[in-house]
């Protein structure tokens, strides 16, 4: 990140409250020794018609990618466990109405860039994902707390 002024951070941290999203999710995987991985996301959502503001994000910031959805909505996509943790930190200060989730995310992006991960770390971003979950606005079914146990294998 860049060397943004607190205001233009204030006014990215007010688009995030009213036009974006936090996400940690579990995603399945094919390589490795794990059959899933965490992902951590930030993302800005704008009527295709009025993007502007989301380039101007993603210049702000120094990171990002937009693409274009079918739905006439365009988004700016943040992804990377330092890179979360960075830019929350930022914004966190000027977050209002997401500050449960922002907090969580932010403390479960630092976690996760740790190398190896211990099983109390795992139930830890497990709370840290019901945190999330319960405080955002979600079309799709959320994984319950014991799915979540079960994914992480951390069921007694």
């Amino acid at each position: 990140m860049g060397s943004q002024s607190k205001i233009n951070l204030a006014y990215i941290a007010g688009f995030l409250d009213g036009d974006g999203s936090l996400m940690l999710q579990i995603k399945k995987r094919k390589d490795g020794k794990l059959r899933w991985r965490f992902m951590s996301t930030i993302c800005f959502y704008q009527d295709s018609r009025h993007e502007k503001p989301l380039y101007w994000i993603r210049k702000e910031l120094g990171i990002g990618y937009l693409s274009k959805r079918n739905d006439g909505m365009t988004e700016l996509r943040i992804n990377g466990f330092k890179q979360i943790r960075d830019i929350l930190k930022s914004l966190l200060p000027s977050i209002r109405f997401k500050r449960k989730q922002a907090n969580a995310l932010y403390k479960a992006s630092s976690l996760l860039t740790k190398k190896k991960l211990k099983k109390k770390d795992l139930k830890r971003l497990m709370n840290y994902i019901i945190v999330i979950q319960e405080n955002n606005y979600i079309a799709k079914r959320k994984k319950t707390k014991k799915e979540l146990l079960k994914i992480l294998d951390l069921t007694p």
